[in-house]
């Protein structure tokens, strides 16, 4: 029994680690700028998917004699699909998001209002 309590620990850490992880990356890759403009819950979401499907991935390759099995690759699947949303929901707001510094095009410049 003391076996499993180490694999839940490892577990746990790792999930952690990889929560850490995902959001550093997604960060870099993406832009902290269009990280900003989504909304919470689609990055709590899709990060937290992506961690667990990470450590469930993990936990398959553990469990039997090959590590590469059948469950371990379906796991890998859904985190490289979770990875691929999190791209489109990135490029998603790159696209639509609101910027709060664009200009509105007129010339507000004290040159343009006094004239000599």
């Amino acid at each position: 029994m003391p076996i499993l309590r180490l694999l839940r620990l490892a577990y746990t850490t790792q999930f952690l680690i990889a929560l850490i992880a995902v959001f550093f990356l997604w960060g870099e890759v993406g832009g902290q700028g269009h990280l900003d403009l989504m909304p919470w819950y689609l990055k709590l979401g899709l990060g937290a998917g992506v961690a667990y499907a990470v450590v469930k991935a993990t936990a398959s390759a553990v469990a039997q004699e090959p590590a590469w099995n059948i469950k371990t690759l379906k796991w890998l699947g859904a985190m490289l699909a979770l990875l691929v949303a999190c791209g489109v929901v990135t490029y998603y707001y790159h696209l639509y998001g609101e910027e709060d510094d664009q200009q509105d095009g007129q010339g507000t410049s004290i040159a343009g209002v006094i004239r000599p």
